[in-house]
């Protein structure tokens, strides 16, 4: 009767094992940045190169909005959990999703999410809900930090904007009151003037020599190339004046030049500030778009092909069969003090 009994338990416990059926739904991914998807120079060039999360671990970051209450109570909604398995609340559905709901890291970066059910269909569809939650609260994320990086991007940008009216109202001043049209290349006209009018007066000083050498002073040759030479010397001396008040002389010149590239460096600079700021604005709408390239498949919600035990009724089978293996040996061979009574 023992060993009948032992049987009967241990061959239920057989079929619990194996039925009813139970089936591995799982889907295995990787967290990714929209930089590994081939648009690294672009979004180099805009500005949105580097992720929201900065040097965080990346799949830590997963796991942790995988198993969030929010993910969790938008998995219910989608899912229909409270009807389909008759919840009476929200609480008693989350406990439930967070003890058959597995999110697990694996070696390598990989996220795995699995769930047991007899319903493949359903498990299949569970899990995969889950993961596209859990991308796009990911993205949720990505986009509320992209919000507050672009609000202060259309402040610089605003500031830069105003900056650059300002230094460009200021160069066009300086040129009406100039009358250049192109400031720095004719300041640069007029200074290298000097070197040409000393190399023209020492030309008509060798003029001068050799006609001397043919007629006087009093030759009216001779007169020309002198009166020439001092007007070029008049010329010259005009052009070398110190004075910022002389018309086209050096302190003038100095001075023009001087306040010219002031302003064209800060035309300059507001110009690449402008564009930079403009440029990384720009990069806030690529991060919106891509706010949602945040996980990377590596395997479609699946069903596992191996045969899933039950394993509560295993492991009560293999407790009752060593239970029912220690009582038999010890029936077969008992103590020996127990031999002598029996004897």
């Amino acid at each position: 009767m023992r060993r009948g009994l032992f049987a009967v338990v241990l061959a239920v416990l057989a079929v619990l094992t194996f039925f009813p059926e139970r089936y591995r739904a799982a889907v295995t991914l990787t967290p990714t940045d929209p930089s590994s998807l081939g648009l690294g120079a672009a979004l180099g060039q805009l500005g949105a190169l580097n992720t929201v999360f900065g040097t965080q671990a990346a799949v830590e970051i997963s796991l942790k909005i995988a198993n969030s209450v929010e993910t969790r109570h938008a998995v219910i909604e989608k899912m229909g959990l409270m009807k389909r398995l008759n919840f009476s609340n929200e609480t008693e559905a989350s406990r439930w999703l967070e003890k058959n709901v597995s999110i697990r890291a694996l070696r390598g970066g990989i996220v795995q999410v699995e769930t047991f059910n007899r319903d493949p269909d359903f498990g299949r569809a569970l899990v995969n809900v889950v993961t596209n939650e859990m991308r796009q609260r990911l993205g949720a994320i990505a986009r509320r930090q992209t919000a507050y990086k672009r609000d202060i991007l259309v402040e610089l940008v605003a500031k830069a904007d105003d900056r650059l009216a300002r230094a460009q109202t200021a160069y066009d001043l300086f040129r009406r009151n100039t009358r250049f049209s192109n400031p720095s290349t004719a300041i640069d006209a007029i200074g290298n003037r000097i070197p040409v009018l000393q190399a023209s007066i020492k030309a008509k000083e060798v003029e001068l020599s050799a006609a001397r050498q043919f007629a006087t002073d009093e030759n009216i040759s001779v007169k020309q190339i002198l009166s020439e030479i001092e007007a070029l010397r008049q010329q010259l001396a005009q052009f070398q004046a110190l004075s910022p008040s002389g018309s086209n002389s050096l302190g003038r010149v100095v001075q023009q030049s001087t306040q010219s590239q002031k302003l064209e460096r800060e035309l300059a600079l507001a110009t690449s500030l402008y564009y930079n700021y403009r440029n990384f604005l720009a990069g806030t709408t690529v991060e919106d778009l891509t706010s949602t390239a945040n996980v990377r498949i590596l395997e479609t919600p699946f069903i596992d092909t191996d045969r899933q035990l039950n394993k509560g009724p295993m492991i009560l089978f293999i407790l009752i069969l060593l239970l029912a293996g220690a009582i038999e040996f010890y029936a077969m061979r008992p103590p020996v003090g127990t031999r002598r009574e029996i004897a």
